[in-house]
């Protein structure tokens, strides 16, 4: 039996949740997996210092510091090459791991990188001063200047800086997407520079031929994945299927959908739930890449996709005329139907942005009646977007559709779920458990803002539903 409940009262305020940690849970194989390649990097890094140490040489304090800033060096440089290879958008790391895991670990281990960067240039030039008896502040003028090439780590150095603090979140709000993308590709020139100044002046490859070897592999490895999969792939797949926009439709208040069509796009096997990063070929657009989910399940050769205006340049694309080409990469993502378990019945929750994926699952997944209920969230019945469309499958196929419509809580207009007039929290365990009595059995896909994920997410966990059954899509990278 179809369920399409009317809008509860209006909801009132929620606290934040706790802080994450450094670097996301690894609760998944492939995460994990991928957490421990990494961590296995180091051991072959470190030993590229151990083996060029001159037993007996770490005796003194200056060089102990002096030391400690080769191995922060080391490590500063394997990360930026672990940052560029996860962003080098390899399909298996895209759709195995996933691209919100993937973004993460990419933003935590940036945060590393900078500090081990910073340390690297503060030991090097602490334990030098104090060898020579010089200040530190002269000591770091003579040795930008006076030895080979630091000036490129020292130039390096600063870009990382630069990237590091346009990432921080306080920071990162007040950017349009297009800033802080473009800023982002300065992370290239400064892998570049480290390059140049490791083999310039660095003890660990300037006197070992089989070492630069090795890191001119490694760099060369990465630098062949990014050709691949984010120049060459996309561009072979843009021009084999010959995607334009055929319609731009208005589908609420700053929401409007893109009809797109091709050819051959079966052999894309994009699965609802996936997202591509869009270029749209026309004046002000083709040099900005957009990720966007697919709000309908992929048919025939014509695919859709619908976007909100989120100040990053979206609004504009209501310009698009009909015949525009479409270069696009992509599909990427794991928010799909096969990352549950099957035969389990579904949950899905939407808010803002978020309800373009969960739209594509909600037409798309197996069953009928209770076997899949859709909780959506918004602040007024207009942002409602798409639900016509949504009540109409409900009505097709017995599926549960219940609105949760309130005022956003407190915490710079993110979505919280706030309290209604009787006192309950729509996304609350309690509330949770009254909506969908059979919660804790079913499989759970949540996508939607920071704020409405992170309060739905500890509503179900308290609901006691198992965190491994639960899915999520973060648009916020």
């Amino acid at each position: 039996m179809s369920t399409v409940s009317s809008p509860p009262a209006r909801s009132a305020r929620h606290r934040a949740g706790p802080r994450r940690s450094a670097l996301p849970g690894t609760g998944r194989l492939w995460s994990a997996a991928l957490l421990a390649v990494l961590c296995a990097g180091v051991g072959p890094v470190l030993f590229l210092w151990w083996q060029n140490t001159i037993p007996g040489s770490l005796n003194t304090g200056a060089a102990c510091l002096t030391a400690a800033g080769r191995v922060a060096g080391l490590l500063a440089a394997y990360l930026i090459l672990v940052l560029v290879a996860l962003m080098a958008r390899v399909p298996w790391l895209e759709n195995r791991i996933g691209s919100d895991v993937v973004a993460r670990y990419h933003r935590a281990l940036g945060e590393y990188t900078v500090v081990l960067a910073c340390a690297h240039a503060v030991l090097i030039i602490t334990g030098y001063a104090w060898q020579g008896g010089r200040n530190p502040v002269t000591e770091s003028v003579t040795v930008v200047f006076d030895y080979t090439d630091v000036w490129l780590s020292a130039l390096a150095l600063g870009l990382l800086l630069l990237v590091g603090v346009l990432s921080a979140r306080a920071v990162r709000r007040r950017l349009s997407y297009e800033t802080w993308y473009h800023v982002h590709l300065l992370v290239y020139l400064a892998a570049g520079l480290a390059f140049a100044h490791e083999f310039a002046v660095g003890a660990d490859f300037s006197t070992s031929a089989r070492n630069r070897l090795l890191w001119s592999g490694a760099h060369a490895a990465v630098a062949a994945a990014v050709l691949l999969f984010r120049i060459g792939l996309p561009l072979a797949r843009s021009l084999r299927h010959r995607l334009r926009v055929t319609q731009v439709v208005a589908e609420g208040p700053g929401v409007l959908s893109l009809h797109l069509a091709g050819r051959n796009l079966d052999r894309l096997d994009a699965r609802p739930g996936q997202f591509l990063r869009w270029r749209f070929l026309a004046a002000g657009h083709w040099w900005q890449s957009h990720p966007y989910s697919l709000s309908a399940a992929p048919g025939g050769d014509r695919l859709r996709i619908t976007v909100k205006d989120l100040g990053d340049g979206s609004a504009s694309l209501a310009r698009l005329r009909p015949g525009t080409r479409v270069w696009f990469e992509g599909p990427y993502g794991t928010f799909t139907a096969h990352r549950g378990q099957r035969g389990r019945r579904v949950l899905l929750i939407a808010g803002g942005a978020g309800i373009t994926p969960i739209r594509a699952l909600y037409e798309t997944l197996p069953g009928h009646g209770a076997d899949v209920v859709l909780l959506y969230r918004a602040s007024r019945e207009q942002d409602l977007v798409l639900y016509r469309e949504l009540a109409a499958i409900a009505a097709r196929r017995g599926f549960g559709l219940h609105p949760l419509v309130g005022p956003r809580g407190d915490g710079g207009g993110d979505g919280r779920g706030g309290r209604d007039g009787q006192g309950r929290d729509p996304l609350g365990a309690e509330e949770l458990r009254r909506v969908v009595p059979d919660l804790r059995e079913r499989e759970v896909f949540l996508c939607g803002p920071a704020g409405m994920a992170d309060a739905a997410r500890r509503g179900l966990l308290l609901a006691g539903v198992p965190a491994r059954r639960i899915h999520t899509e973060a648009f916020e990278f």
